[in-house]
Formats: C-alpha cells, structure tokens, sequence
C-alpha cells in the first residue's frame, strides 16, 4: 500500500482509493467492506451492511439528497467543508451504483444530469466549400472560365460530418436488476443528448422500443414511462433470440447499418449460446463498432466465463464495465471514439 501510494498524488482521493483496493483487498469478499472503511475515514459515513437481493427501483423516489460532509450536531459555521465533499463526491463517483443506499441514489441521479456526452460523427457524401481540405476541380475550373480561363484561385470542399446513430440494447433481466436503474438513466442522457440520432431497446425475453419514452426530458418521467412499456421487467433472459429479432427488424437496412451499438448485459444467456455467437458476427458486420458493457466486469479477478460472454466477446470491439459513475463517464468517451 505505502509503495503504490508513494508512486501516486496522495492528496488524490480516487488515486488512495484504487491504490487501497489493489493492494489490500485479497478478493471479492473484501470489497464491501473496504468500500465501507474508505467512506468512514474520508467522507465520515458510517460503515453500513449492503442490502443483498433488493429490487432495484426504476422509479423515482423521494430519499434526501446526500450530503457529503454533514455530521448530526451544529457548529454553527455556514461555511462547506469543501475537501470533504470533494472526497465525497469522489468516492461515490467510483462506488458500485448496486451497493449504493437510497441517499446516495438520489446524489447519483444528480450527478447523471452533469453528464454531456458529446456526439459521434461521421463523414457524409456531401461536401462543402472550406478554406481547407482537397480542391474542388469543377468550381475551379468553372471559375477560370469566367475569367478569362486563368486560374487566380483554388477553391476547396471537404466532407460534411453528421452524426453517427447511437443504438443501446439494455438487459433488463433478473439478474441486471441492480444495474437496470443506472444503465437506463446513462440511456436517457444518451437519447436527450442526441435525440435524433439514439434509439434506445430493452431486452431479457421481449425487445421494447423505448426511444420515444426516453426523450422525455425529466429521468424520473422517462423511467416511469419506460417501465411502463417493458413487459418482460425483471424476468429470464434470452440474449440470442433478443438479438435475431432486433436484427431481423432493425438490422440490413435500419438503424443497426453503421451504427454504434450498446450492449449492456452480464452475458447470462437462457436460451443457446450458438445462436447468440453467430447473431454477434451478424451484428458486427452490420454495426460500425460494437461496445459490450458489463456490470461485472470491474470486480477483481472478474473473467468472462459465463457462455454468453464468451460467446460475444470475439465480435465485440470494446468491453467495458458499467457499474459505477466513472464507468460511465469512461463510457462516454468510448461512444464518442468508437
């Protein structure tokens, strides 16, 4: 621990934080209760037990706000403990959007409006006049013509750049569960932040459309409306069959063609793994980049065993996790280079 702080700025609170987790937790077990401790030194929160199998709440609810920094009795200073809320806010920031309490929740919900994913582009057929770029042979030649056929200057063009479409593919199954409230709400950001140019599914034995209730501007109406449209909340999952039918619909001459595809799902697969491996090699063909987002994939000595995962991943371009606030800020950027 004290060598990896000392190649570190231990003033930094996500550096001691990652640089604590390497070091002192041996495995999985330990997490929790590192997790715990870390929040009770640097942020004094009180050490709490996650709450195992809660239902996650796609809804909004009414929990307080989190406030980083406050303590039971009053001091009587006005004034914010500004590098307490600041560690704060950096600890929950890397916290797994599961084990969260009702509070940090609600900050959460918070910190996905300061979200602004910038929007992938990509080069159309269209040009137009610039400064900069190759010459425009016929307007400059043209040109020339009129003037007498002397060439006083080269006019150029370059391609226009529009956006490339944004496609997520969200798992709302039984075992996504924890996640499906955070991964909805990083939907919902998306689909604001690109109206346009976002479509936005679910799936676990049904595929929903849930583009158009995701444009809603208020999270809170966006989720309520989506919930009401999946109906296949919290059930199996069945990744193949999800896949050929959004394929099928959606795929040769839709919105799949070119496009950047989410995936966000742990890989458990009810059905066949075959079907799923061979609608991935279909999607990949299809898509411009293929992004899989998996929850699970942040915890330590994580390997994707699961027949689903290894089913996918020889067709997915970048893999990613999706559990905490920095993941998804990480993801971002993912989309927007992809």
């Amino acid at each position: 621990m004290l060598t990896a702080l000392g190649a570190l700025d231990v003033l930094d609170p996500g550096a001691v934080y990652w640089a604590g987790r390497l070091t002192l937790c041996g495995g999985p077990d330990d997490l929790d209760r590192y997790d715990a401790a870390f929040a009770a030194y640097f942020a004094g929160e009180r050490p709490r037990v996650p709450q195992k199998n809660a239902r996650p709440e796609v809804h909004a609810t009414d929990a307080a706000p989190l406030e980083a920094g406050s303590t039971d009795g009053d001091d009587g200073s006005d004034e914010p403990d500004l590098s307490v809320a600041a560690s704060a806010e950096e600890v929950l920031r890397h916290r797994d959007v599961a084990q969260l309490t009702p509070a940090e929740r609600a900050h959460l919900r918070r910190l996905f409006a300061l979200l602004a994913p910038a929007t992938p582009m990509r080069p159309s057929r269209r040009r137009r006049h610039s400064a900069q770029g190759s010459v425009n042979q016929a307007r400059t030649v043209r040109r020339a013509l009129r003037s007498g056929g002397e060439v006083t200057r080269l006019l150029r063009h370059r391609r226009q750049a529009r956006p490339r479409r944004v496609v997520l593919l969200v798992d709302v199954s039984g075992s996504m569960a924890p996640y499906a409230d955070a991964l909805l709400r990083f939907a919902h950001v998306a689909a604001r932040a690109r109206p346009s140019s976002t479509e936005v599914f679910t799936i676990g034995t049904r595929l929903t459309r849930v583009t158009r209730e995701m444009r809603l501007r208020d999270p809170d109406r966006a989720l309520t409306a989506s919930g009401s449209a999946i109906p296949d909340w919290s059930g199996g999952t069945r990744l193949g069959d999800m896949l050929k039918a959004f394929l099928d619909r959606w795929g040769q001459r839709g919105i799949a063609r070119g496009a950047i595809v989410v995936v966000c799902s742990d890989g458990w697969e009810r059905g066949g793994t075959a079907l799923l491996g061979a609608e991935m090699v279909r999607l990949r063909r299809l898509a411009h980049a293929v992004i899989w987002v998996n929850p699970h994939k942040a915890r330590a000595g994580y390997e994707p065993l699961t027949g689903g995962m290894r089913a996918a991943l020889p067709s997915v371009d970048h893999f990613v996790s999706g559990h905490s606030m920095a993941a998804f800020e990480e993801l971002t950027g993912v989309i927007q280079h992809a």
